[in-house]
């Protein structure tokens, strides 16, 4: 096998080997080899978390799922399907999400598992939406799973540590439009101080900055649903806190070009094409970039970001952009949103993972000590310290080893967090 890479290219895979079963039977082939395996999803993840030294199973073949259920609020996909796959099928139904994240690009068994988001004070993780899921474990075992079992709120953000999610159950809605509007350079200490009603003012809200200038924000992206029943309200907030419309379309990194970004200026469109920051068809963001983020309850936000600003000189030349986003509580033993509203502070760093992972100590000591590491992201937090902000995280070690006895899914990164 050549080297195979993640999505960003910082990582080099050292799997003997990557197979792509075409059926459960096959994926049973494939886990009937002997040894240490792991699921590989859309290669977003930026650190070791889907590696290993065995083999690597690729669910990117499986058959592609996609069956609405009759009452026409939940739809069955594929786990290896990716969001940008099932999204304007849904839209042909006449049925949406609540919200998507912002690439489009990543799987969707991959991203329940990690815990990745979207944004929005009053919506969840992309993992609150999962009401089911199928899951093919190590010893061949198919065992399903639905909101309100008893292992359910510990099997959907898994970490891949249970087996190879096939499918997943998903809430949906009618489907909707969404206009996205962009706010250039409100005042930092403004924002701060009217922190909760700046997030509320849209469905869905960004905060960018480069840190490049700490008096004030670079862009606040808000994403609304139509009609848009607070229009005065939000263009008077931005007023006050001296910020202007953006007059033409932008991208997150400053001067980018926003081609690959959706659509903006206020122009009202299909929910699945503007939720997410990014359009399918291109390569998202910087394309080769590192990514890091902190999870805090909404009740440390201001106080994280405050510790974040007084970095900035020592942020600022490592930094692509940092986005400053919302979610909902849940009750997700593994999610970053765990019996808490919480704020993700995410950094999209520049590609030199060794000054990052030296200033990273820096930021983890500097944030609340309820900050909790993305999953998927590079952190050097100490994995013992990881498990201590999580409740129940002795309960999901626990039913690790009853899906996976053998312990053949652990690899050196949940070895880290004591799995």
């Amino acid at each position: 096998m050549g080297i195979e890479y993640n999505w960003a290219g910082n990582l080099a895979y050292r799997a003997s080997s990557i197979v792509h079963p075409a059926s459960i039977e096959e994926l049973r082939t494939a886990f009937a080899v002997p040894g240490p395996v792991r699921i590989l999803g859309s290669r977003h993840c930026f650190n070791d978390i889907a590696d290993t030294d065995g083999v690597l199973i690729a669910l990117d073949r499986m058959p592609r799922m996609f069956e609405v259920n009759a009452a026409r609020d939940a739809v069955r996909v594929a786990g290896g399907l990716r969001y940008g796959d099932i999204a304007p099928l849904l839209d042909a139904e006449g049925l949406a999400l609540a919200n998507l994240a912002s690439l489009p690009h990543i799987s969707v068994a991959g991203a329940v598992a990690t815990g990745t988001h979207g944004s929005g004070d009053a919506i969840g993780s992309l993992a609150s939406a999962v009401r089911g899921l199928t899951i093919v474990t190590p010893a061949g075992e198919i065992r399903s799973l639905s909101r309100g079992d008893d292992d359910f709120a510990g099997a959907v953000v898994s970490l891949g540590a249970l087996g190879a999610v096939v499918d997943v159950t998903l809430d949906v809605e009618p489907t909707y439009e969404v206009a996205q509007h962009v706010f250039e350079h409100p005042d930092w200490d403004a924002v701060l101080a009217d922190f909760d009603e700046v997030t509320s003012i849209g469905t869905s809200v960004s905060l960018f900055s480069t840190w490049e200038r700490t008096d004030f924000v670079d862009q606040i992206w808000v994403k609304q649903r139509q009609p848009e029943a607070r229009e005065a309200a939000r263009e008077s907030l931005f007023e006050r806190l001296g910020a202007e419309p953006a007059t033409s379309k932008r991208h997150p990194i400053l001067g980018v070009d926003p081609v690959a970004c959706t659509e903006q200026l206020g122009v009202p469109g299909p929910w699945f094409e503007r939720l997410a920051h990014f359009k399918l068809e291109f390569t998202p963001s910087a394309g080769a970039e590192i990514q890091t983020e902190y999870l805090v309850p909404r009740g440390d936000a201001v106080e994280a970001i405050q510790a974040v600003r007084t970095l900035a000189g020592q942020i600022a030349p490592l930094l692509l952009v940092n986005e400053i986003r919302t979610m909902r509580a849940d009750d997700l033993w593994l999610s970053s949103s765990y019996g808490t509203d919480a704020v993700g502070i995410h950094f999209t760093w520049k590609p030199e993972e060794a000054a990052v992972r030296a200033l990273l100590p820096t930021i983890e000591a500097a944030l609340p000590a309820s900050a909790r590491p993305h999953w998927g992201k590079v952190a050097t937090l100490d994995g013992a310290e990881v498990r201590s902000r999580y409740p129940r995280f002795d309960d999901f070690a626990a039913l690790a080893a009853r899906f996976d006895p053998e312990r053949r899914l652990v690899n050196p990164y949940l070895e880290r967090l004591g799995l």
